[in-house]
């Protein structure tokens, strides 16, 4: 995933939509808004548009929010933009994290929990060059990888504690892969629906390590909200969550065309193949739909699974072990079942 520009970018339905529309200097697409009265609600994602993001730009696209009463709109990120502390001075209403944040709001005190997991896998890899002897994740033990400073403090840690990994192995990473390529000693952090795509089209096969199929329980691309939201506003929420399974199930099993291309207006980087690729990837790897999800449905989780991934990162001791998880998430809107009639 190829992450180099400062810029966010704002999307709603309208800007899909419209034949024509005027550019902001912000770059945000706008049309005039629909007579309909709809609950205006704002999204933060995680990085700029692009696959991963497609279950929340096809609800958009399809007009799926609009149905549940919605006028959404969804905020592009990028390597500057932190839309959680957007989030926590309520001037949004949600953003994109993982159980990693969830337990650092707990830990800081800071008053956000996850509301739903998109991502019943987590799609962070570490990839290496064939014929290297690098055929695990044990393998890499002491060996060059090329790591951003995010996540340092993130998965680095886990493997770390799992696997011996020392922070004098760790490269710094400037997400580009040029020196990876150039030297087959290396491995490299990326996701599974992005950077294996781009290193094949360079003409390597690369050995893929999905963190996700190594007991790596994180909860990726979760839904964040206020806690004060929950309590005030959980109707909307519900209506927001329910229109992102649907979202969801649509990118995933039916037509992905209406999300790729708002994504693609996003963000002229991404382009028709690495979205299929994505697409594509997210299905076969059941990173959206599996395990708990077959049976709750899309955006599940369970105390289970979060126990497991606290008990995971003890080790590392980078949360208290007393920390108490209710305060990182709520099933309140989730486990239900919704949409999985949805799914062919």
């Amino acid at each position: 995933m190829t992450r180099k520009t400062n810029s966010s970018t704002t999307v709603t339905r309208r800007t899909f939509v419209a034949a024509a529309g005027a550019v902001t200097a912000a770059g945000a697409l706008r049309i005039p808004a629909s007579a309909q009265t709809l609950e205006k609600v704002t999204i933060g994602t995680s990085w700029k548009a692009q696959g991963e993001h497609g279950g929340y730009y096809q609800a958009l696209a399809t007009g799926l929010y609009q149905k549940h009463g919605l006028d959404v709109t969804i905020r592009m990120g990028g390597p500057q933009v932190r839309y959680s502390q957007v989030l926590a001075a309520k001037q949004i209403e949600f953003s994109q994290g993982e159980s990693f944040t969830a337990l650092g709001y707990v830990k800081e005190n800071v008053p956000l929990c996850c509301i739903a997991a998109p991502f019943q896998k987590d799609v962070r890899v570490l990839i290496s060059h064939p014929g290297q002897g690098n055929d695990s994740l044990a393998a890499l033990k002491g060996k060059p990888i090329l790591v951003a400073g995010s996540s340092r403090v993130t998965y680095w840690n886990y493997l770390k504690a799992k696997y011996g990994y020392t922070e004098e192995q760790a490269r710094p990473y400037s997400f580009s892969l040029a020196p990876f390529l150039a030297d087959k000693s290396l491995s490299v952090q990326g996701y599974v629906t992005s950077e294996p795509f781009q290193i094949e089209k360079a003409g390597v096969k690369p050995v893929v390590h999905l963190l996700a199929n190594d007991g790596y329980a994180n909860y990726a691309n979760t839904l964040e909200t206020h806690w004060d939201l929950v309590k005030q506003k959980p109707d909307m929420i519900q209506r927001f969550v329910n229109a992102t399974i649907e979202g969801w199930y649509s990118y995933i099993y039916k037509d992905p065309s209406p999300a790729n291309e708002l994504i693609k207006k996003a963000n002229p980087e991404q382009s028709d193949d690495l979205l299929a690729y994505a697409q594509k990837t997210m299905r076969d790897q059941q990173i959206i739909d599996s395990g708990d999800s077959l049976k709750l449905g899309i955006g599940a989780m369970t105390d289970a699974r979060w126990k497991a991934f606290q008990q995971a990162l003890a080790p590392t001791g980078m949360y208290p072990a007393d920390i108490d998880l209710s305060k990182a998430y709520t099933l309140q809107f989730v486990n239900k079942g919704h949409g999985l009639n949805l799914k062919s």
